[in-house]
């Protein structure tokens, strides 16, 4: 009993030491610009492992160097009660909940009624914030479970209690994937239209935040329909949003 007690209590404060851990990161990012995320990390050994070369793109812009337009187009795309909420947005996340469980028992018809069909996989609707997808990128790796959840959780509070939304967007914004290799506004400005972030108009802002979910898939596929069509929509509801 005694040594379960002693592997308890040494679980417990490791837990508290790695809470400490990025508690004390996310208060240096006040001050500090962030280098590299995890995921940035992650994806430097996966692209360097696979092509045996490193083709990479990221330069930091500060919050004034970055087109208001981008600012407005990635609310608006990505989280439309970002100045709102205080880091998790719960009804967003309800009607995620809802749209994947729906989407699984729709599944799980199509595999009744064609048992020897190949199934398809299930599309997972996230319902994260841009706070929270900030602290999955930053410390986090990509594997769902309840654990890393909570843990995301935790660090996105954080976030909102230590950083302003200014800070958290201007971080998120160059630090967010855009392509395979491509890090953040400045490098995705320069890499699909050949100028600074801060010269991006209504039309590409609305191009690149359409992007984000999906960056490497759209890189690819450019001139989707549902690329424009959805550009279309992000740039009718940009003069709606407020950036912080």
């Amino acid at each position: 009993m005694k040594a379960l007690m002693r592997w308890i209590l040494l679980l417990a404060l490791s837990l508290l030491a790695l809470q400490l851990y990025f508690v004390l990161r996310i208060a240096l990012m006040a001050v500090v610009d962030p280098q590299s995320t995890t995921f940035e990390r992650t994806q430097i050994w996966r692209i360097s492992t696979q092509q045996h070369r490193l083709p990479w793109r990221q330069e930091w812009r500060d919050a004034t160097q970055l087109s208001n337009s981008l600012k407005r187009a990635v609310i608006a795309s990505e989280d439309s009660a970002f100045v709102q909420h205080q880091g998790i947005w719960w009804d967003s996340l309800e009607q995620a909940w809802e749209k994947n469980a729906k989407a699984q028992a729709r599944a799980e018809q199509q595999a009744q009624r064609r048992p020897n069909a190949a199934a398809k996989p299930v599309k997972i609707v996230g319902g994260s914030t841009i706070t929270q997808q900030l602290a999955k990128n930053l410390f986090l790796s990509g594997e769902r479970t309840l654990v890393r959840k909570a843990q995301e959780m935790m660090i996105t509070l954080t976030l909102e209690a230590l950083l302003s939304k200014r800070r958290i967007l201007e971080i998120y914004l160059n630090h967010v994937e855009w392509g395979e290799g491509v890090f953040g506004a400045e490098a995705a400005a320069q890499h699909y239209f050949r100028k600074p972030a801060q010269q991006l108009d209504n039309w590409e802002a609305a191009r690149l935040a359409v992007m984000l979910p999906r960056p490497r898939f759209f890189e690819k596929q450019a001139q989707s329909a549902y690329l424009n069509e959805r550009a279309f929509t992000i740039t009718s509801r940009m003069g709606d949003v407020r950036i912080p």
